[in-house]
């Protein structure tokens, strides 16, 4: 060790003593908190002590610790991530034994855990590698070469990722359209990809007040409500088809964009935040105290299913007067076509929006929508109008969370206020932040990262959520402004300058 530290501030004399005196805080704290536990016993409750907890804490303290050192002093890059990275696993071994409630000594559960099943063990190499990934590349006081390197490199990034953004693009919808085909009999995973547009096309909406326009909105979920429920009970009291009904819920939804608009005006920042959050609550309470018309906690059921349009009905048994589905292209009956078709319906939409939003960025609107968001006061003095420009964002945002809210309710048949909670509107925010700001292809990215992955990783029970937490704080540690965040203007003066703009140094 005192060859390690022979060429830094600190001598092998006083790491030993700062790590003895971490040693005995973990020693104190963790008999405390973890060592003794009361154990059900056929005789009764005992006093059981855990002594592989307090084991496990202070060996994770040490090892984090030095690993700390190591970094202040700048010593070892790879020594950090890998000191780090044992005490990440430390922690979470640590945590899955105190999980069991189990006084008995037992080989390392983490192991056992990543070698259960194909799955486990993915998962496993994830975790280690995201946390090692996040030790080692995030490493301070780096040297003025290190500094021009890494700039270099995220100039290359940038350039390749906007000189392929349509090939990218295009290659992603070509995935998603033979997507049905790859997955065509398994039910979850055409159910997962359906969950996961709908998040996609709200993060696109949410995109533009957030990532374009630069208003912080907490309340995106009311706009989603909105749709839902405006289909559901359109369908049910005026017996109107999904195919009238869904643009109708856009519009009430952008309704209901312009009067939480005009309030937030003059508001920014963390008190536009807010206002936005209580309006969000506001729709919610009506939702649940409204009970003649909403149906209160209760929900509304028996929410009709779209038919292909007008033309074909997706049921075993078709209403008379109706052909089937199965019946109008000559195939066997199969539960499956109604999923695959509803998949269909919700990549379209998302595409719909997507391309209405792109097209808008290049308008007079979408570059307003830019300049508002990068300095409302130079917004203004160049004669824009921030109440026309906050409004359309508001409002053409609220649209498509209409579309996607009546997408969802058709699709589930059932629509109740639990479903429209603040969480939600945390989940898109995050999908947004996570992605970009105002970047289309980060807001699929990121909408694959929170809903995809924590779905097709439900059999690790509670241990998912721990394994996803770790992984999105890395992400906004190694990549703090999102996976793809480039806020440079969408239309330059001089198209052949965008090399410049995006940073290249030669």
């Amino acid at each position: 060790m005192s060859a390690a530290f022979a060429s830094s501030r600190t001598n092998g004399s006083e790491v030993v003593k700062e790590l003895a005196f971490f040693a005995v805080i973990a020693l104190l704290m963790s008999v405390m908190l973890l060592g003794v536990e009361t154990v059900d016993r056929p005789t009764g409750l005992e006093l059981a002590v855990r002594w592989d907890l307090v084991l496990i804490a202070i060996g994770a303290t040490v090892i984090g610790r030095l690993g700390l050192i190591f970094r202040r002093e700048n010593i070892s890059r790879l020594g950090q991530a890998v000191l780090i990275t044992l005490s990440a696993v430390a922690v979470f071994e640590m945590f899955v034994r105190f999980r069991e409630l189990d006084d008995r000594w037992v080989s390392p559960v983490f192991l056992d855990m990543v070698f259960s099943s194909v799955v486990s063990t993915i998962v496993g190499i994830a975790f280690v590698a995201i946390i090692f990934a996040t030790a080692y590349f995030t490493m301070k006081d780096k040297t003025s070469a290190d500094v021009e390197e890494s700039a270099k490199l995220s100039s290359k990034i940038q350039l390749a990722y906007r000189s392929n953004t349509k090939k990218i693009g295009l290659i992603g919808i070509i995935f998603f359209i033979i997507f049905p085909f790859i997955f065509g009999e398994d039910r979850s995973a055409i159910d997962l990809a359906t969950l996961v547009m709908i998040y996609i096309m709200l993060g696109w909406g949410l995109n533009i007040v957030v990532g374009l326009a630069g208003l912080l909105d907490l309340g995106y979920v009311a706009f989603y409500a909105v749709g839902a429920y405006s289909y559901a009970l359109l369908s049910q009291n005026f017996d109107l088809s999904f195919w009238l009904c869904l643009p109708l819920a856009g519009i009430f939804a952008a309704s209901f964009g312009i009067i939480l608009g005009f309030p937030v005006l003059r508001l920014r920042g963390d008190y536009l935040a807010i206002v936005t959050l209580g309006f969000g609550e506001i729709i919610r309470v009506v939702l649940i105290n409204w009970y003649d018309l909403t149906g209160g906690p209760d929900g509304i059921s028996s929410i009709e299913r779209p038919s292909f349009f007008g033309l074909a009905d997706f049921s075993r048994r078709v209403p008379e007067g109706t052909i089937g589905f199965n019946e109008l292209f000559g195939m066997e009956y199969s539960s499956m076509h109604r999923l695959i078709f509803l998949y269909y319906l919700i990549l379209v939409l998302a595409l719909v929006t997507n391309f209405v939003t792109l097209r808008l960025r290049k308008l007079p609107i979408g570059r307003a929508w830019e300049a508002l968001r990068e300095d409302e006061i130079a917004c203004r003095s160049l004669g824009i109008n921030p109440t026309n420009t906050k409004l359309s964002a508001f409002a053409i945002g609220a649209m498509f969370g209409g579309f996607a809210g009546a997408f969802f309710a058709t699709r589930q048949g059932f629509i109740s206020p639990e479903s429209f909670t603040f969480l939600e509107s945390a989940v898109i925010l995050a999908i947004v932040v996570l992605g970009g700001m105002g970047s289309q292809i980060g807001v699929v990215l990121a909408a694959i990262v929170m809903i995809g992955f924590p779905e097709m990783f439900r059999e690790l029970a509670e241990y998912r959520m721990l394994i996803f937490g770790a992984g999105i704080v890395a992400i906004m540690l190694w990549r703090p402004r999102g996976l793809l965040s480039f806020r440079d203007p969408t239309i330059l003066l001089n198209m052949s300058q965008k090399e410049k703009v995006a940073g290249e140094i030669k």
